[in-house]
């Protein structure tokens, strides 16, 4: 077969768009094109390597390192110091900026039957106190923000690695054909520190990386089709893009890469009538709305946000991910003031998220984790400020398996250094993964000559955390 214009040049004059050449790889395929070149669908499901306790993960990620002594870990030999020098060795970020201890200005309360004690900033979080796992002894690798976000999201401070809900997708495939099992609800204002970094495929191949979605407007850009097209000639370029890509496709029989981009293609095209559905919430309850926030101008946005994750994991999507714009969390100067204003916007949406997937039936199929890429210092940075922590932080999980009512660990009388039962990063990554069903010793790719994993496990020990697993 033999066209006049070639590939490159009719895409590039005529595609009108992503819509277009989704769609018409789609129909190539249901005409039978390519049909000699079948290689395994990279996003279908696979078995996990044990039975599973979860199915998903929704991660409300909280940029810039929240206060965990403000916040998870009550500390009152900080409020009986407060303003005196601090008499140990301390790790600063910025060191020229160190001053004396800072004691917490929030009230602990005890809640539930449980009886975890959480800061006055999270009433709502207390709500869930018997729903959650509750880790006051995380540490990581890094004061730096993107070498830590890196830790957190990869397993490595280094650059270039696939992000955890790749590797979730490489290990477990797609539950649906018209919807990406990774997705990424970006904040509107902008993107967080190291930007797509955060969800990137690293050297997993390109299909797995994140989907990012926008909450409100056009969930996906350059999804639609051109509205100013007509049928007719639309149907035209729809057909003859067929033909080039089934032409295109036999002359480069079994390229990998060429099959991925087309299946991507091909989930574009399904993409055009299921997310819509997925993020239309105008048949939401009253009392669904209410219960996120929606009411409420200042919890509004992240309360969509968190109601359109627990959409999304409804309807099969494995990896939800919830971004805040840049750093907010990074309180160096006015930290008990930031605090309050952070807590008003997702206290609720967060506990939220929790009881609505409870009273669904679907806490128990999902982990939701709240975390940050790290803690802060018990001293002061300037007058009112904390400063970065790399030995201590604090995040909470619920649902998928894990303990309920349950606080894991403890830091030092300061809340500077986790001491008692620590956990480090790679040992949440194995034990999530090992609720997904999946052995961070065996999820591997190669990579540079060697298996590489999320956890890294033939260079670096991580464990599964067994003690906060039910």
């Amino acid at each position: 077969m033999h066209f006049s214009m070639n590939r490159r040049a009719f895409l590039g004059h005529y595609a009108g768009g992503l819509g277009s050449l989704a769609l018409a790889s789609l129909l190539g395929q249901e005409a039978g094109a390519g049909s000699s070149t079948e290689l395994r669908d990279p996003l279908s499901p696979r078995p996990p390597h044990h039975p599973p306790r979860a199915h998903a993960v929704i991660c409300l990620f909280q940029h810039g390192g929240p206060s965990q002594m403000d916040l998870f870990d009550p500390k009152p030999e900080l409020t009986r110091r407060h303003g005196r020098p601090y008499s140990g060795e301390i790790e600063t970020h910025f060191h020229t900026q160190t001053g004396n201890i800072l004691g917490s200005p929030y009230r602990f309360h005890r809640h539930g039957q449980s009886g975890i004690a959480l800061s006055e900033l999270l009433p709502h979080t207390g709500r869930i106190s018997d729903d959650i796992t509750l880790v006051r002894s995380m540490m990581t690798e890094s004061v730096d923000h993107e070498a830590a976000l890196r830790m957190i999201h990869t397993g490595k401070v280094f650059a270039g690695r696939p992000a955890w809900g790749s590797w979730v997708l490489y290990g477990l495939g797609c539950e649906r054909q018209d919807l990406p099992a990774y997705v990424v609800l970006g904040d509107p204002g902008g993107l967080p520190v190291d930007g797509v970094n955060n969800w990137s495929s690293g050297f997993l191949p390109a299909i797995y990386q994140g989907t990012p979605f926008r909450a409100t407007g056009a969930a996906v850009a350059n999804l639609a089709p051109p509205a100013d097209v007509p049928a007719a000639a639309r149907r035209n370029q729809l057909d003859f893009l067929g033909q080039l890509n089934a032409c295109h496709r036999r002359r480069n029989a079994n390229n990998p890469e060429l099959e991925a981009r087309i299946r991507q293609y091909e989930l574009a095209a399904r993409m055009q009538t299921s997310v819509p559905q997925a993020l239309e919430i105008s048949g939401e309850t009253v009392a669904t709305r209410r219960l996120y926030g929606l009411d409420n101008p200042r919890t509004a946005e992240y309360g969509r946000r968190c109601l359109l994750a627990r959409r999304l994991v409804e309807r099969g999507v494995r990896f939800v991910q919830i971004f805040l714009n840049g750093q907010p969390w990074d309180t160096h100067s006015q930290n008990a003031a930031r605090l309050r204003d952070l807590c008003a916007m997702t206290d609720q949406p967060s506990a939220a998220l929790v009881l609505d997937l409870k009273q669904r039936g679907l806490l128990d199929s999902t982990i939701v984790l709240w975390t940050g890429e790290f803690g802060r210092l018990p001293i002061s940075q300037g007058p009112d400020g904390r400063d970065h922590n790399r030995h201590a932080f604090s995040l909470w999980l619920a649902g998928g398996g894990f303990k309920r009512g349950h606080a894991h660990g403890a830091t030092d009388d300061f809340g500077y250094r986790s001491v008692e039962d620590v956990v480090r990063v790679g040992d949440l990554h194995a034990t999530m993964l090992h609720a997904l069903g999946l052995d961070h010793t065996q999820l591997t790719f190669p990579h540079e000559g060697r298996p590489d994993s999320l956890t890294d496990a033939g260079v670096t020990r991580a464990e599964v955390m067994n003690d906060l697993l039910a």
